[in-house]
């Protein structure tokens, strides 16, 4: 009995181990395939950027003033590795134009008058109170952040 079970643990052993052997040289065939559809991936991204910058450039040779005020029209025959100048630094618009200390108050405020509107009874007073303490905080709140960006840009 006792060699029954010494052989039949010595199999399970034995397949254990070919299966392992199995599962790895399947999950290193699917990292390979993986890294090489990331690897096409990126090459791809590269071939539209240079076809944009290409293109930019393109772009930009053709429209020499000429007399003034026409341009020529006239395509200028693409280069396939010209490099573009770096686009100028663009000044930012709307909400993200705004301080962390703005942005912090304003938001805020809504939600101090949304929570104040819900706890109070007295729906407008609680709204009223809650927009000016949410206010208060979310500024402060906005400075602290302000504070510490401007301490780690130095």
């Amino acid at each position: 009995m006792k060699q029954i079970l010494v052989a039949l643990a010595a199999a399970v052993v034995l397949f254990s181990c070919k299966s392992n052997a199995d599962n790895a040289a399947a999950i290193e065939s699917a990292k390979k395939a993986t890294i090489d559809s990331m690897n096409n991936v990126n090459a791809i991204k590269q071939q539209v950027v240079d076809s944009m910058n290409a293109l930019k450039s393109n772009r930009s040779h053709s429209r020499e003033n000429v007399a003034g005020t026409q341009y020529n029209n006239e395509a200028a025959p693409v280069v396939a590795n010209t490099e573009a100048p770096a686009p100028a630094p663009v000044k930012k618009k709307g909400w993200k134009s705004w301080s962390h200390t703005a942005k912090g108050a304003v938001v805020g405020a809504g939600a101090g008058a949304v929570t104040g509107a819900i706890v109070n009874k007295d729906r407008l007073k609680g709204a009223a109170i809650g927009t000016l303490i949410g206010a208060g905080v979310g500024a402060g709140t906005g400075a602290i952040v302000d504070h510490k960006k401007k301490q780690s840009a130095q």
